[in-house]
């Protein structure tokens, strides 16, 4: 527990109450005493984790991935990504998921971020990871995973986002992650 200066704002659990477990993830419902003495309820998802690949071709192109999403009822274009496995390291899942979505095989990786993607609501963390030195071989995703492999110019990528093809978060990060390392170079010279 990271309880510090911060320990008037803890809520603690008194009561858990599983109510779903699943293969992705699993849902809980909390009673928490808040700060103030009153008890409250709390809804939460907990997920085992995830990765992101941003990975950039040596002509500079994102790769990415374009994907029907079943929670929005349509198909969006993501960058790469994929849940950890029991006990995983996030690079050996980043190595794993650019080579099964899109063939790649990345000779240098480098953390970019790490976040929580819905805090208020579930424990998920995201590990972002640069992917360069790439090697194009043969996907292999999971047998109900189907995905189409595309190489996107800077250009082409904040086209489609704001077509809303890419609207989800990880994307969105690595969007402008890329466009800062791109005027970080030009700046740097």
């Amino acid at each position: 527990m990271n309880v510090s200066k911060q320990d008037h704002l803890y809520e603690k659990t008194i009561a858990s109450q599983p109510i779903y477990e699943g293969r992705i993830i699993s849902l809980k419902v909390d009673e928490v005493l808040l700060p103030n003495g009153h008890t409250a309820k709390r809804e939460i998802v907990n997920h085992p984790g995830a990765v992101a690949v941003m990975a950039l071709t040596d002509d500079n192109k994102l790769v990415a991935v374009r994907q029907f999403r079943k929670p929005l009822e349509q198909t969006i274009v993501e960058i790469p990504a994929g849940k950890l496995e029991p006990g995983e390291e996030p690079l050996t899942c980043a190595k794993r998921e650019l080579e099964e979505e899109t063939g790649y095989v990345a000779s240098h990786y480098e953390p970019l971020s790490s976040f929580y993607t819905s805090p208020g609501f579930a424990d998920e963390i995201l590990h972002v990871f640069v992917a360069t030195g790439l090697k194009k071989g043969e996907s292999k995703p999971d047998e109900d995973e189907f995905v189409d492999a595309l190489e996107l110019t800077l250009e082409e990528a904040h086209a489609l986002h704001r077509s809303g093809e890419i609207r989800d978060a990880k994307t969105v990060v690595a969007l402008f992650a890329w466009e800062n390392m791109l005027l970080r170079k030009q700046l740097n010279g």
